[in-house]
Parts: C-alpha cells; sequence; structure tokens
C-alpha cells in the first residue's frame, strides 16, 4: 500500500469503506484494513480521496501542527540560502507533497506570502496558515494574499475571492533573484506572479549568454531575457502570446538597465513569430505551459512538443544552445527526452546533451512522492 510508503495521496479505489457522509475538504482520519490508524487529511470526492497531512495521530484544527509544519518547511530554505538575502528575497516556502502539505503552495516575494490552496480541505485552513506564517516570518512579513480561486474546483470557486489575510499592501513589488530584478503581480498575474522555479535555470542561462544573441520563446514577464541582457548578451528577442505579459517583460527590462544589449520584444504565437522569421540565434529558450495535465492528452502533448521543437532547433545557429522545458507532470523525463531527440532527427542536426535541469530546491521532492518532480529541462548543444 503506498501509504504505508508515505505517499500522501488516498485513491478512491484503494478505499473499501467510508464511514459517515464526509463532505469535500473535511478533515478524516484513515484507517488500515486492520483498524490501524495510518493518518488523517482533506477529504474530496474524485480520484484522489484524501490528502494525506500527518502520518499518524494530529490534531489539524491546531496552530501548532501549522507552526510546526511550516518551520520545517523554512529550515529547508534556509539551509539552501533562500531566507531572503540582499541578492534573492524570493523564494518558495511550501511545495505541496514535497513539504508534507499537500495542496498547499506558498509562494514569498519580499514582504508577501502568496498562499495558493489546491484543495477545499487547504482552503478552509487558510486563516490558520496565515497566522502560522506570520509566527514563523515575524515582523518581515506585512501581508498574506489568497490566490486560491483559480486552483480550486469551480463550483466551490465561485463562491470565494482572492483576497488579503494579512495586511493589505500594493498589488505588486519589485524583488530581487540573484541580483535581477522583477516586478510581481501576484494579484493577477499567473499562478503566484512569476516561475520561481526556473531560478537556478536562468542563473545557468547567464553562463552562455555574453556576447551572445538570444532568444526567449514563452518569456512571460522575461525572466530568462533579464538574466541574458545582465550577463551581457548584445541582442536579446522575447516573445509571448500575451500582451499583458509582454509589457511586465518590458518593465522588466528597463528595471535591470543599464546594459549594453538590445532588446525587442514581439506579442506573437510562438509556433507563428518561429515560421515569420528566418533569423537564428546563439541562444534559443523554449519554455512551454504545461501541454498535458492529463494522461488521456499526453500523445497530442508529444506531439505538440517535437513540432515546437523542430523549429526552435531550426532557429539556432551553428555551435549554439537550446534551452528546452517541459512542465507537464505526465511527460516524464524519458519520455520528454526521447521527443526532443525525435525533433532534432527530423531537422538533421547532431546535438549534444550538455546539462540535465529540473526544478529548484526550494520546489523539492518527496522521495516517497516523486510525482512532485514535474520540471524536465536539457541544455543542447547544437551543430
Amino acid at each position: 500500500m503506498p501509504v504505508l510508503r508515505f505517499h500522501p495521496w488516498v485513491f478512491s479505489g484503494a478505499v473499501q469503506r467510508i464511514s459517515g457522509k464526509p463532505s469535500d475538504g473535511e478533515i478524516v482520519e484513515v484507517f488500515s484494513s486492520r483498524n490501524q490508524l495510518l493518518g488523517l487529511g482533506h477529504f474530496h470526492h474524485g480520484s484522489i480521496a484524501v490528502r494525506l497531512l500527518s502520518f499518524g495521530p494530529a490534531d489539524l484544527t491546531d496552530s501548532s501542527f501549522w507552526v510546526q509544519k511550516l518551520e520545517s518547511a523554512f529550515q529547508v530554505r534556509r539551509s539552501v540560502g533562500l531566507s531572503a538575502t540582499s541578492e534573492t528575497n524570493c523564494f518558495r516556502l511550501v511545495h505541496g507533497e514535497g513539504d508534507g502539505l499537500s495542496g498547499l503552495i506558498i509562494d514569498v516575494y519580499g514582504t508577501t506570502a502568496v498562499l495558493q490552496c489546491h484543495s477545499i480541505g487547504m482552503h478552509r485552513q487558510r486563516e490558520l496558515i496565515a497566522h502560522a506564517l506570520k509566527t514563523i516570518l515575524g515582523d518581515s512579513l506585512h501581508a498574506v494574499f489568497d490566490k486560491s480561486k483559480e486552483a480550486l474546483p469551480p463550483q466551490y470557486a465561485a463562491s470565494i475571492q482572492n483576497a488579503y489575510l494579512i495586511g493589505n499592501p500594493e498589488s505588486s513589488a519589485v524583488v530581487a533573484e540573484n541580483g535581477v530584478h522583477f516586478r510581481i503581480d501576484w494579484e493577477e498575474g499567473q499562478k503566484t506572479g512569476f516561475f520561481l522555479d526556473q531560478r537556478e535555470n536562468r542563473k545557468l542561462l547567464a553562463e552562455f549568454a555574453s556576447g551572445k544573441t538570444v532568444l526567449n520563446t514563452f518569456c512571460y514577464t522575461g525572466g530568462f531575457s533579464c538574466y541574458a541582457l545582465r550577463a551581457g548578451a548584445t541582442l536579446v528577442h522575447s516573445v509571448d502570446v500575451s500582451g499583458k505579459a509582454m509589457a511586465l517583460t518590458e518593465e522588466n527590462v528597463l528595471l535591470n538597465a543599464p546594459f549594453n544589449g538590445k532588446h525587442e520584444g514581439f506579442t506573437s504565437d510562438v509556433l507563428a513569430f518561429f515560421k515569420q522569421t528566418a533569423q537564428t540565434y546563439d541562444v534559443v529558450v523554449v519554455d512551454p505551459p504545461a501541454y498535458a495535465k492529463s494522461l488521456n492528452k499526453r500523445h497530442n502533448a508529444v506531439q505538440g512538443y517535437k513540432r515546437l521543437n523542430e523549429a526552435a532547433l531550426a532557429r539556432v545557429a551553428p555551435g549554439g544552445i537550446l534551452f528546452t522545458f517541459s512542465c507537464s507532470q505526465v511527460v516524464d523525463r524519458e519520455l520528454f527526452y526521447h521527443t526532443i531527440a525525435a525533433a532534432a532527427l527530423t531537422v538533421k542536426r547532431p546535438v549534444r546533451v550538455l546539462h540535465h535541469l529540473t526544478q529548484g530546491p526550494d520546489h523539492p521532492v518527496s522521495l516517497f512522492h516523486p510525482e512532485g518532480s514535474y520540471l524536465k529541462g536539457l541544455v543542447l548543444y547544437v551543430e
């Protein structure tokens, strides 16, 4: 049984009997067939029947439970040097199952924590979580913003609004990541406002960018673009289909001036951009949104990744570099690797693998929940 191996999901098919009629989000106890307590968690009518938060007795309504959990997560970030330094004051504090808190994401942007609940049960305990955050972070925390509406089941989400649980500051702030500056819009931006999982990969890109031309596709708010410009790229082109994202990219580029290179943004579908330009670049970044969120869409996703990377490989100058990523959890590392290999075979270009990439250390993966390793990437040398 996966639960005995500390996997936090109890699937509905593994449930022999339900006592009473628990509602979505209710705290329930889970017992083995021998009536041994396995743990407590949040119930939901669906394929994942219970998200376990404790493997044994616990009081999930006690503030001390949440303080202990958040303190444990904060210790992990401190151990890798991510507890709000002058160089970096934004990081993920809680990464769901990776921190023993299935259904919960907390990102810290300077003095604001953005909480995103992916289960009804977790959302119902948001006030306890917010006050536990204040206990852990103290005066360095000015506000807690709940941005869960987009992540919860539609029927439940229709009855709630995103809102500040503590404080009420401006809707955005400028933060630092490895000395590079970004304006984060947590109220209106995608996810919690920024893709913190790419921090280490953006830093690696900077090592390839000096004196080079760079194309950053699916740029969102220009993370890779700003790193490249700060590192000495001579030309950076940023592409995203969202006009709002491109406006934030332009603002972030200006935040990091002066630099010696030139930047130009293009509001365009990425595949259309590839078709419309014959220009090649020394470094190309391909970081699309998830192409598949369920197994029945995996085949179409793989075909999409293949077409996209064929187009990207054609725009890499000889001797250039391709950074290519997938954040689709149902496309595993091996399948992603073979998909990129198939794209390289189609365009008939020799390619060497320089790096295998993943999410940063503030997005830890539980050894007992390998599904938490969702981001995969390759750095390729293209002849």
